[in-house]
C-alpha cells in the first residue's frame, strides 16, 4: 500500500508513526510512504534520520489565552490553516496514497482534513486517555479513530472508534533481558530501579532523587538514574561521590532495551512509555508532568493505577512520599509481581497489526 503519515511536535506523535511504518515493512505491505510534518517540529530531524521520505507544510497551533493579542494571533492561524490545507491537497494529489494516517499534532489536522475532503481513506490514532484538540476536530471527518485507552472513546463519534493500542507496544513486546545494565557499571543480576524524566529531564524529579541517594546507597537494590542532558552536569555535581549501587547518566539511548532488565520504573506517564511498560509487564511509579494539555499524563497514569499496575505520585507529593514509595515496593516482591501481571493485562502486544487491519478496512470501505 501507499501511505501518507502525518504527526508531529512531540515524540508521542512521532514514534508510534515510525513503529507503524517499520511493521508495514516487516510484513511486506508497504509500497511507498511519505511523512508529512513541519520544518520546525521534532519530526523534521527524527523522520529523515530513519530514511523515510519527508515533506512539510506550514501550520501553527491556536493560543488558548483569548485576550486581544491571542484573538489576533488565532485569526492569523485560521488563515494559515486554510493555506496549509491547500498545500496538503497538493501533496496528496501528487503522492496519491491509498490511505492517510494521522498520529496527532497540528500538522496532522491539515493533512487529514485535506485527505477527507479528497475522499481518501483516513485513520487517526489517539495514544492518550484524553483526546488532543487536533484529533477531536478530525474525529468528525475521518473514517476511523484508533485508540489506546478505552475511556477516550467518549471524545469521538462512537461508530468510528476502534481499540488498537499503541504501535510502540508491539515493537517492545518481544524484548528479553539482555544484561545491558553492565553498560552503566551496574550488576546485571541485581534488582534494579530505573528512574528518568524524559530526554530533557524533570527538575522536581531530579531533586527528589538527589534527596533519596543516601537511602539508595544502603539499599539491597541498585538504581539507574537518567537526569536529562540539560541537567546532568549540575545533578552530577550535587550528587557528589556515589556508590556502585547508583549509576547517574544524562540519557539512555534505546531506552526500551533496558526496560526488560529492571524490576521497577519511575518515570513520567507519556503514552509511549505506558505502551512500552504494559507490553513488557513492568511495574511503575508514575509522576505525571503537570505541563501538558488537559493534564492528560495524570489521566494516563491513573488508568494504570486503577488497574493495579502502577502507583501515581504527583509532583507536590514527591518530597513526602518519593523515597518511601520506591523502598516499599522494592521490599514487597508479591506486590511487584501482582503489579507486573496487572500491567501485562493492560498491554496490547499486537497493537500495530490491529492498526494495520483498521487501515485495510477503511481502504476496502
Amino acid at each position: 500500500m501507499r501511505i501518507i503519515v502525518s504527526g508531529g511536535g512531540t515524540g508521542g506523535h512521532i514514534y508510534p508513526a515510525l513503529a507503524l511504518i517499520d511493521r508495514l515493512k516487516e510484513r511486506d505491505l508497504l509500497d511507498d510512504v511519505l511523512y508529512v510534518g513541519t520544518q520546525r517540529g521534532l519530526e523534521s530531524r527524527i523522520v529523515p534520520d530513519h530514511g523515510i521520505a519527508f515533506d512539510t507544510i506550514e501550520i501553527e497551533g491556536f493560543r488558548r489565552k483569548l485576550n486581544w493579542a491571542g484573538l489576533k494571533y488565532n485569526a492569523h492561524t485560521v488563515q494559515l490553516f486554510l493555506k496549509s490545507v491547500g498545500a496538503a491537497k497538493q501533496i496528496l494529489r501528487k503522492f496519491r496514497p491509498d490511505v492517510v494516517v494521522g498520529t496527532g499534532g497540528y500538522v496532522s489536522a491539515a493533512t487529514l482534513y485535506a485527505a477527507a475532503r479528497l475522499h481518501i481513506p483516513t485513520v487517526i490514532h489517539e495514544s492518550n486517555s484524553v483526546a488532543g484538540v487536533t484529533n477531536k476536530f478530525l474525529g468528525h471527518f475521518v473514517d476511523k479513530v484508533a485508540i489506546s485507552f478505552p475511556e477516550v472513546a467518549r471524545d469521538f463519534p462512537r461508530a468510528k472508534v476502534v481499540i488498537t493500542g499503541n504501535p510502540r507496544a508491539q515493537q517492545v513486546a518481544g524484548l528479553a533481558p539482555n544484561d545491558r545494565l553492565a553498560d552503566f557499571g551496574l550488576d546485571p543480576k541485581k534488582r534494579t530501579v530505573l528512574i528518568f524524566g524524559g530526554s530533557r529531564g524533570a527538575p522536581m524529579l531530579n531533586k527528589a532523587v538527589l534527596a533519596a541517594l543516601p537511602t539508595f546507597a544502603r539499599s539491597d537494590y541498585q538504581v539507574l538514574f537518567a537526569t536529562g542532558r540539560t541537567h546532568y552536569k549540575r545533578v552530577r555535581e550535587d550528587a557528589g561521590d556515589t556508590t556502585g549501587n547508583i549509576s547517574i547518566v544524562p540519557y539512555i539511548d534505546r531506552m526500551e532495551r533496558v526496560l526488560p532488565d529492571v524490576q521497577l520504573l519511575v518515570s513520567r506517564s507519556g503514552a509511549t512509555t505506558l505502551a512500552e511498560i504494559t507490553a513488557l509487564g513492568l511495574p511503575s511509579i508514575l509522576i505525571p508532568s503537570p505541563n501538558v494539555t488537559h493534564n492528560h499524563q495524570f489521566h494516563n497514569a491513573q488508568a494504570l493505577a486503577d488497574a493495579g499496575a502502577a502507583v501515581v505520585v504527583t509532583e507536590p507529593e514527591l518530597d513526602s512520599t518519593f523515597t518511601q514509595s520506591i523502598d516499599t515496593l522494592m521490599g514487597d516482591g508479591n506486590r511487584l509481581q501482582a503489579m507486573a501481571q496487572a500491567a501485562k493485562g493492560q498491554g496490547v502486544p499486537d497493537a500495530t497489526d490491529r492498526l494495520i487491519k483498521t487501515m485495510q478496512d477503511v481502504m476496502r470501505g
